[in-house]
């Protein structure tokens, strides 16, 4: 298991620390993809808040949430997964998502949007930015059970949150409602923080790709980060990594 990269004092090698001793290496492929790295926001009251908190990847089912207050925080395909699942399971859901969710209707949701929230991930990767979600650029489509959930009125969102309390949420408009269990549906960050040593963030947040290459050091390789990192850019990416490493192995 990697632990960190360092700059080597050697012909530039890089050093590589790992649980089960150090190597050193000409080129680094990090390929540790974001569910190590689960995103959760800050909130005004947060640390004071005694309920439950579960982010995406630990999430098990709704049964675990019996009969409890739930919020669930995203504005994602995820969030909405949740939602449905647990409703009659939990005694409440509430929904908070900072902006209005973008409801495509059927068939609206097509290839040229998908290619347009891949461009966006590409721009900020080329950029250094922090990464926006997939889903901030495409939407989300009106299937039968979006739609169905919607009317129920299980898919309305309460809009932001203004803070935390101890056992409650206080939204946007001042109303404040009790929460025994917070889902996080939030997202994930890439998971670079072993690559910390190299300096290779930008001061917008993320790292500056091209081509898969660390703009700031080009002995390192980012597989699926940012448009790569569907399971299918990724497999591509890899090969493509791949190849660029033993080009650069000569």
């Amino acid at each position: 298991r990697r632990r960190a990269a360092h700059p080597s004092d050697s012909a530039r090698p890089l050093l590589v620390r790992a649980t089960d001793g150090d190597r050193v290496a000409r080129f680094v492929v990090n390929a540790t993809g974001t569910w190590g790295a689960p995103f959760i926001p800050s909130y005004p009251g947060l640390a004071t808040f005694r309920g439950r908190q579960l982010h995406t990847s630990g999430y098990r089912a709704a049964a675990d949430l019996r009969g409890l207050r739930v919020l669930v925080v995203g504005g994602g395909t995820s969030a909405i997964g949740f939602l449905l699942e647990l409703e009659g399971v939990a005694a409440r859901t509430m929904w908070s998502t900072r902006r209005p969710v973008d409801f495509l209707e059927a068939g609206e949701l097509d290839v040229e949007a998908a290619v347009r929230a891949v461009d966006l991930q590409d721009r900020a990767a080329r950029a250094g930015e922090a990464l926006p979600s997939i889903v901030s650029g495409t939407g989300v489509p009106r299937t039968r059970r979006i739609v169905a959930g919607i009317r129920r009125g299980v898919l309305d969102s309460r809009g932001p949150v203004a803070r935390f309390e101890e056992d409650a949420v206080v939204w946007a408009d001042g109303e404040r409602d009790q929460v025994d269990a917070v889902i996080w549906a939030t997202g994930f960050r890439p998971e670079i923080r072993h690559l910390a040593p190299l300096g290779l963030r930008e001061k917008e947040g993320g790292v500056r790709v091209e081509s898969g290459v660390s703009a700031r050091d080009p002995r390192v390789f980012l597989a699926g980060y940012g448009p790569q990192a569907s399971t299918i850019g990724a497999n591509r990416a890899g090969r493509r990594v791949a190849r660029q490493v033993v080009a650069a192995l000569g």
